[in-house]
């Protein structure tokens, strides 16, 4: 892919009234709307494999420190930069293509008093890949970013790692978190005011039935990683004369 088709992307994962069924769904589980931790909204803002464990261990494995700034592209609702900022004091510029995300995101960062180190902006991140594929092909179809495989462009990790180590940058890290991040045995034991029952409602049951097929079979695979960028090679002194 050389971007991302805007149009259809926000027809996929749009949704209106987003913040409102949020909070309706928290306050149906018992939870305080005026109140809320990063904890209470874990389970719905951080709308990836893993939640927010998976989070917390990537900040970890990254080594990230009290100011340390952090570009969160496809950031989604901003669940991980939220955690980011409040629990290991960073300051968090989230990219989502999707414009409903990104409204939400804000206001529900402002709910939380985290506007001066989080920010939300409306932003192409192109072909940057999460999950990747398997070594058994082809994907089981409904997953959580696709209804069919028009719209699913993995690469497998030696593939995608060879590409970004091709773009300059070395892998410090490399971890299959496939096992880690599986989440619930089946869609009946995701809670109603998860992110993924809010967004993809009665889809869900399918998309995690497949979820279960790609990941049993390796069709489908999980990578935490942390990369640096190369330093640049020092330029040569320019030649000395004399007159």
């Amino acid at each position: 892919m050389s971007g991302s088709d805007a149009p259809a992307t926000n027809a996929y994962w749009g949704r209106d009234g987003l913040e409102e069924k949020i909070l309706d769904a928290l306050a149906a589980a018992g939870k305080n709307v005026d109140s809320l931790t990063i904890d209470d909204l874990a389970p719905a803002d951080q709308f990836h494999g893993g939640g927010k464990g998976a989070t917390e261990r990537l900040a970890r494995l990254a080594a990230l420190k009290p100011g340390t700034r952090v570009l969160d592209v496809g950031g989604g609702l901003g669940g991980p930069a939220r955690t980011l900022a409040g629990q290991f004091g960073c300051r968090v510029a989230v990219v989502d293509l999707t414009e409903s995300y990104v409204r939400t995101g804000a206001a529900l960062t402002a709910r939380l008093g985290l506007a001066d180190r989080v920010t939300h902006r409306v932003g192409d991140a192109l072909a940057l890949d999460e999950p990747m594929a398997g070594p058994v092909q082809p994907v089981v179809f409904p997953v959580m970013w696709a209804r069919d495989a028009s719209a699913s462009f993995l690469r497998a990790p030696d593939a995608m790692r060879a590409l970004i180590e091709a773009a300059g940058f070395q892998v410090r890290a490399w971890d299959d978190v496939t096992d880690e991040v599986a989440g619930p045995g089946s869609a009946a034991a995701i809670p109603a005011h998860s992110v993924q029952r809010i967004i993809m409602g009665e889809a869900l049951d399918a998309i995690v039935r497949a979820g279960q097929q790609n990941r049993a079979d390796r069709r489908i695979v999980m990578t935490q990683a942390v990369l640096e960028r190369r330093a640049a090679p020092a330029s040569a002194p320019s030649p000395r004369t004399s007159g």
